[in-house]
């Protein structure tokens, strides 16, 4: 082999190898929040306010428990008030369009006003069982909602509910998340899928070993989607996956997470545990 040859070859697999290294992440604890969040289900950062949302379930979930709420927690994980909105019904996923703030309740969407915490609006989906997480396609003005219970995704649009997408293989869907101009949808059996908009097309990104609770972007097609029971997966852009952390032997729950993009942070709610977890990502 010429000298020439063989630097080319060294070259390639030394940039095959610095990609490879390059999607490797690890997650480092930062800090935990106190006790008072309870029953923290999903953590929502707001960029324009620079906080965390944190949607508090504050009990089972059932059509019965009135007691949710949302609270409104620093980057440090300090409460800054820890009812900014209440009298909720079993709260899950959250996202924000424009000055509002959307939130599941179990059979209906609530709109609330970012600046005050006053709830303006309730939309009722029909028929909805277990209504789950929120992603939000901000150009079009489109908030997407997952039914656990029935397998569907709805979609808030002007004011008005339509039902987006149900049937095979959708099963137990739960997180979700819009970048690029596609939905991400978090299956009940473990896999992640891509769905156009346009025409309804559902692509497969990667799998992992349980329900997918919670979706966040790293940026190039690279993802952290968790497991409620404890698992906190790292999707790669040519989808395979890397467990990167596992508190389900302590019965330490990781529901629907956040991420701040411009830290790097990672924000894990507990649930069960009643706390919110920073994790550093690098």
């Amino acid at each position: 082999m010429s000298k020439s040859l063989f630097l080319v070859l060294a070259g390639l697999v030394a940039g095959t190898f610095s990609a490879s290294q390059a999607q490797t992440i690890e997650l480092t604890p930062v800090w935990e929040s106190d006790t008072t969040l309870r029953t923290p289900e999903s953590v929502l950062y707001e960029p324009g306010q620079n906080v965390l949302y944190v949607a508090c379930t504050n009990g089972g979930p059932s059509l019965d428990n009135k007691s949710s709420y949302i609270a409104k927690v620093g980057l440090d994980g300090k409460v800054i008030k820890l009812k900014f909105t209440e009298n909720l019904n079993s709260t899950k996923g959250m996202g924000v369009l424009g000055k509002k703030l959307y939130v599941t309740e179990m059979t209906q969407v609530a709109e609330i006003d970012l600046a005050t915490g006053k709830i303006l609006n309730r939309y009722p989906v029909e028929g909805a069982k277990f209504l789950n997480d929120i992603a939000v396609d901000t150009k079009k003005g489109i908030v997407y909602v997952t039914d656990s219970g029935h397998g569907k995704v709805w979609a808030l649009n002007d004011g008005k509910i339509g039902l987006v997408l149900e049937g095979d293989p959708l099963k137990g869907t739960n997180g979700l998340l819009f970048e690029n101009n596609q939905l991400l949808i978090g299956n009940g059996d473990g896999t992640l899928y891509s769905m156009d908009p346009a025409s309804k097309k559902l692509s497969p990104i990667a799998k992992v070993s349980g329900g997918i609770d919670g979706i966040v972007g790293l940026g190039n097609k690279s993802y952290i989607v968790t497991e409620w029971a404890g698992k906190v997966w790292h999707v790669k852009a040519d989808g395979t996956t890397e467990l990167k952390s596992d508190t389900s032997p302590q019965k330490i729950n990781s529901a629907d997470v956040a991420y701040n993009p411009k830290t790097k942070v990672l924000f894990v709610p507990t649930f069960f545990h009643n706390t919110v977890k920073a994790y550093s990502v690098k």
